[in-house]
């Protein structure tokens, strides 16, 4: 059984016992430190939104949450089964203080967790996070009394106005959707993906849309999380539907994938590059993406004369440097597409629409429009190794090796080499060192993950 607690949130496997892994005890302890921060910060009464994905354990872990919120003296509103950007969107329309999604991402069935967004609709800052860490750690609680206790109420129709959201973003051209004729396949791990990316889809004009695993039922067919390894039936389906192009979601919908009419992955990597690619030929501006992501997005965004910078892992950090260089598309290079003429927040469905706009207008097949795109390969490894590791130590003997590189410490150490790079971060939660690499090719960017593991192990 697992518990991990974290700035953005809590997550953990059902059942078992109380601070081994997500209890009803650990819920109402979390989500009430949660709300007693919000309360503090907002000094006085506030609306909090909240919202699910479809896992069995999604009603359970609800109504704690819920009756934690109103304990403390917030009004809730409840906005049902919804994706995570969903959820982000409705704060601020909603003028809440905050929200909180019920959901573990792609983590398997067997999981749920609390996300916390900020009254921006966005994860919590570093030292906001930290707040209601030290809250639930001290049990520092402000519970309401019997005559200040908050409400609850349940609103739907979200998911509609998610879509006609997306529907009205400036690159999104339904036109052009609706005269290629495209028929698509989807793949929603039977959860909100389900209802949410078919109803897009018939919306941005979709000439048909097969729908695979699209019952919101939270039990899950295979591994959610949208990776290669876990999509040969989708694969299957595009191909033998003759579909123009196939989407894959995770559980709370803020990851892309994207397969070919081939059958062939586009690449989770290429997810944001190409859409970034839409984008920039329209409007000009900076890009970002975290520091594991492709040299893709940086070479496809040098080629509009646009400029690019990159962030820690972690989308929070992601947003800021975002808002920083004022940049027009960025993200995260598991397919997470952040977009704020929209919000700033991972969002497929905007992903999809931006994406299928693109792929009508290039007149391309889905595989031909990958082809356009560098073709760097990034090799992903761990390493067993103690939490207290000596990262100064493993960077001089990095340096050693590599004296040409460019190093960069803000998140492990990265080095930069002229025609690839190599990330060594340590796990928040594994006594592991990830080692990331990434070259023009396979082989060689197995190589280079390989031989840093090796100085990693000399340690």
């Amino acid at each position: 059984m697992t518990l991990i607690k974290s700035i953005s949130g809590i997550r953990g496997t059902i059942g078992g016992k109380p601070g081994e892994s997500l209890t009803p005890i650990d819920i109402t302890r979390f989500a009430s430190a949660y709300g007693t921060w919000l309360r503090r910060r907002n000094r006085g009464l506030t609306t909090v939104v909240t919202g699910r994905d479809a896992r069995i354990s999604g009603e359970v872990v609800a109504a704690l949450v819920n009756a934690s919120l109103r304990s403390v003296g917030l009004n809730v509103i409840d906005i049902g089964l919804v994706t995570t950007p969903t959820v982000e969107i409705a704060v601020t329309a909603l003028k809440a203080g905050g929200g909180i999604i019920l959901t573990a991402s792609h983590n398997p069935a067997q999981w749920n967790a609390l996300k916390l967004l900020n009254e921006a609709g966005e994860f919590l800052s570093d030292a906001d996070g930290r707040m209601v860490l030290e809250i639930a750690e001290r049990e520092d609680y402000d519970f309401a009394g019997y005559d200040r206790l908050g409400t609850q109420s349940s609103e739907g129709g979200w998911t509609s106005k998610h879509i006609e959201a997306v529907l009205r973003m400036p690159l999104v051209d339904t036109k052009a959707i609706r005269d290629a004729r495209l028929v698509v396949a989807v793949d929603a791990v039977n959860s909100v993906g389900g209802v949410a990316i078919p109803a897009l889809l018939k919306a941005l004009g979709a000439e048909r849309v097969i729908e695979l695993y699209c019952e919101p039922t939270g039990l899950f067919p295979h591994n959610p999380e949208p990776l290669p390894e876990h999509l040969h039936e989708i694969s299957r389906v595009v191909r033998e539907g003759r579909a123009h192009v196939g989407f894959v979601v995770d559980p709370d919908v803020d990851r892309l994938a994207i397969v070919c009419e081939d059958g062939s992955m586009f690449g989770e990597e290429y997810t944001l590059v190409a859409v970034a690619d839409h984008v920039l030929r329209h409007r000009k501006g900076a890009t970002v993406s975290n520091m594991s992501s492709s040299r893709a997005l940086r070479d496809v965004t040098e080629s509009h004369g646009c400029s690019y910078s990159s962030a820690p892992v972690g989308e929070v950090n992601v947003v800021a440097e975002m808002k920083k260089t004022n940049a027009v598309i960025g993200g995260e290079g598991n397919g997470g597409v952040i977009y704020p003429a929209l919000h700033y927040g991972r969002d497929a469905l905007a992903g999809i629409a931006l994406f299928l706009t693109h792929l009508a207008n290039s007149g391309l097949s889905c595989s031909a429009l990958r082809a356009k795109y560098p073709g760097y390969y990034i090799a992903k490894k761990k390493v067993e190794t103690a939490h207290d590791a000596d990262m100064e130590k493993l960077c001089h003997l990095l340096m050693k090796e590599y004296p040409d590189a460019m190093i960069d410490k803000r998140d492990g150490i990265k080095l930069e080499l002229p025609s690839a790079w190599v990330q060594i971060r340590k796990s928040n939660t594994e006594p592991i060192i990830r080692v990331y690499a990434e070259e023009k090719g396979r082989e060689p960017a197995e190589k280079l993950a390989d031989k840093v593991i090796s100085i990693v192990k000399n340690l």
